[in-house]
């Protein structure tokens, strides 16, 4: 179905006219390369997939050859094989035992895992019977995933002309276009000017090379209507441009990282990514646009992005079939009178390789999952806090590494959820905006949240624990934090002493006028943020009220009425007639007026009123809020920050 020859020699001129023939694109087009447009036809998209990407750390990590095979073990099975080992029957479906049959020579790697109890990841030695204690990380593989597209982008030109985009932890896009446009007008300077007559749509003259060199690319065959004696037209040329960068690239990553990828060119990323699967390993696919239909004529739809779930399992009972080149024959109206108009219309322009998605430079990160299935079940609060822990830190380090904290980009909320029998059960709450996220930040809140869980009830056994965090937001840019407004060191001094004689000139001063002395110590925040904090403390009354209410209805249950809380510092040890469920905040609680009980008070009032799904504690002053009234109450406490800080003396 491939071929990797070179065009065949053949003459520019027209045989008829003998004028220099005119190509199809046109200057707009050209143009359009340069904004690396959707729908310019000239366009240039590639896919570089990393081959066995999981097979591959392990074996450039523990310094293996090449040659040697090896597979990665998770448990009792295998994720990922990689190619040496594959040549003996390997596959992921098979048995270890099976395995090491076929090939007695065989490395198996287990991955990495958190074990209970420690707040990093590691390589175990037979990690693969500690399921029960231990938790999969996939760390090792996300840190060469970030070198790998460091190596990517700096291979290329900067940002605006380079657009990449990390698809999964083994996939990256490129949109080559800007790049290829750069190159081309350099190149072949006759096209680097402005159109004849100004006029966009005037075609483009014919490239004067008749003969394209793909190296070691593999080429897919022409469609049929379609012959290699056709001069070559730009959009050839463009492809040729590509495969030339795309081949820098991979040289790169294997020379500084020791790593093999694939890669697929075409004129959009559905194209492109088919194309990096089409030959592997260490092979690059270029898929012409003279030969798209020979190319997906060979493939199930069912193998096409966005297809291969019930969308495509119901297409393919509708017609028959699951082959594109079936379906290119029934019409558009078909299609849409049987799985409606706007499906029916796009998948009409999918299986004719039309795709105009465009390649995202930036990816949002949308939420954070950690999360861990008991076997056997845990039963003890004391368990489930050990892996919030190694949660924690797996979702914290995930925020680092992927540069989310840097860009003052944050999560929003987190979540926990817990499953008990067959009851999975759930438990939100925000994250405060005036904090910076840290480890023990999130361990708080986390474990807050698991001690609402357990004053529920019928927490035990737990199979299930998950803790993710989600609605990434960005932070506020161009604005400085309150240390940019404070002076610090010599020039404090200075102002130190300057403040000094003026307030004794000032003392002077109203000791001769005593009718000019101040009337009142309350500043303008004090009279802004006065009836705010009223509400604020008639609010936190409400609360208590809503927590005693709670703790009478779950009187019933022998987990609510003899649940207390303990202070933190006792380190997870179980006091005498209290449970273990620690206190969140400053491990005190406070009563209706306000005033603290102590580090062990009344804590069982403490959870219930976090509880209520409405409603959070506050790490800063420990008062429960609406939630509602989260940045009101993030204001308050700033105001009184400021009014500390700046207060002004009175004089009596």
């Amino acid at each position: 179905m491939s071929s990797s020859q070179p065009f065949q020699p053949s003459s520019p001129i027209s045989p008829v006219s003998g004028h220099r023939r005119r190509s199809r694109f046109t200057y707009k087009h050209l143009s359009q390369l340069s904004l690396s447009s959707t729908s310019c036809p000239l366009r240039v998209i590639a896919h570089i997939d990393l081959d066995a990407f999981y097979a591959q750390c392990e074996s450039v990590r523990l310094g293996l050859p090449e040659n040697q095979p090896l597979a990665v073990q998770q448990w009792q099975g295998l994720i990922a094989i990689n190619y040496p080992a594959r040549k003996y029957g390997l596959s992921r479906h098979i048995t270890i035992t099976e395995a090491r049959k076929l090939c007695p020579n065989l490395i198996m790697q287990h991955v990495a895992t958190w074990k209970e109890g420690d707040e990093t990841w590691a390589y175990h030695k037979n990690a693969f019977t500690q399921m029960a204690s231990h938790k999969v990380s996939l760390d090792p593989y996300r840190l060469e995933s970030r070198r790998i597209l460091a190596c990517i982008k700096d291979t290329l030109p900067a940002a605006p002309i380079q657009r990449v985009e990390k698809a999964s932890i083994d996939e990256v896009f490129l949109d080559l276009s800007a790049q290829i446009h750069s190159i081309l007008v350099e190149r072949f300077p006759e096209i680097s000017g402005p159109a004849p007559y100004d006029d966009p749509t005037e075609l483009l003259p014919r490239p004067p090379t008749t003969v394209l060199d793909w190296n070691t690319d593999e080429l897919v065959d022409l469609d049929s209507t379609e012959t290699e004696d056709d001069d070559p037209d730009w959009d050839d040329i463009t492809m040729l441009i590509g495969s030339e960068i795309v081949r820098t690239v991979r040289a790169a990553i294997r020379e500084h990282l020791k790593y093999t990828c694939s890669a697929g060119i075409g004129r959009n990323k559905m194209i492109a990514k088919l194309g990096s699967a089409h030959k592997k390993p260490n092979q690059q696919t270029v898929v012409r646009n003279r030969a798209v239909q020979n190319f997906l004529g060979e493939f199930k739809f069912t193998k096409i992005r966005n297809l291969g779930g019930k969308l495509g399992e119901d297409i393919a009972s509708k017609f028959g079939t699951d082959q594109v080149k079936d379906l290119l024959a029934v019409s558009l109206e078909q299609l849409k009178s049987k799985i409606g108009d706007d499906t029916g219309s796009w998948v009409y322009g999918a299986i004719r390789g039309e795709d105009s998605s465009e390649v995202n430079s930036r990816t949002q990160i949308k939420s954070m999952l950690s999360a861990k299935s008991f076997r056997p079940s845990i039963n003890t609060f004391e368990q489930a806090v050990r892996w919030l822990r190694i949660f924690v830190s797996d979702i914290f380090s995930r925020l680092v590494e992927e540069g989310e904290l840097e860009k003052k980009r944050r999560p929003t909320s987190i979540n926990l959820h817990y499953k008990q029998g067959a009851q999975m059960r759930s438990r939100q709450a925000p994250i405060p905006t005036g904090k910076s996220i840290d480890e023990m930040l999130l361990f708080n809140i986390a474990k807050n949240l698991l001690g609402q869980i357990v004053v529920d009830g019928r927490a035990w056994p737990c199979s299930n624990l998950q803790l993710s965090v989600g609605g990434f937001e960005d932070g506020p840019t161009g604005n400085r934090g309150i240390g940019g407004f404070l002076v610090k060191g010599d020039e404090a001094k200075a102002m130190r002493l300057t403040t000094r004689e003026l307030e004794q000139n000032e003392q002077h001063h109203e000791d001769i006028h005593p009718e000019k002395r101040r009337k009142s110590e309350n500043t303008a925040i004090d009279r802004f943020f006065a009836g705010k904090s009223n509400t604020l403390e008639n609010n936190s009354h409400e609360f208590i009220d809503d927590s005693e209410e709670l703790h009478a209805e779950s009187s019933s249950s022998p987990m609510a009425t003899d649940m207390m809380l303990q202070d933190e510092g006792s380190h997870g040890e179980e006091k005498e007639g209290k449970s273990s469920i620690p206190i969140v905040g400053d491990g005190t609680s406070r009563n209706r007026e306000g005033k603290d009980n102590g580090p062990t008070g009344n804590a069982h009032e403490q959870v219930l009123a976090l509880g209520s799904a409405k409603t959070f504690r506050c790490i800063q002053c420990n008062n429960p809020v609406l939630l509602t009234e989260q940045d009101e109450h993030d204001d308050w406490h700033f105001a009184k920050g400021l009014q500390t800080q700046e207060q002004p003396k009175t004089w009596q």
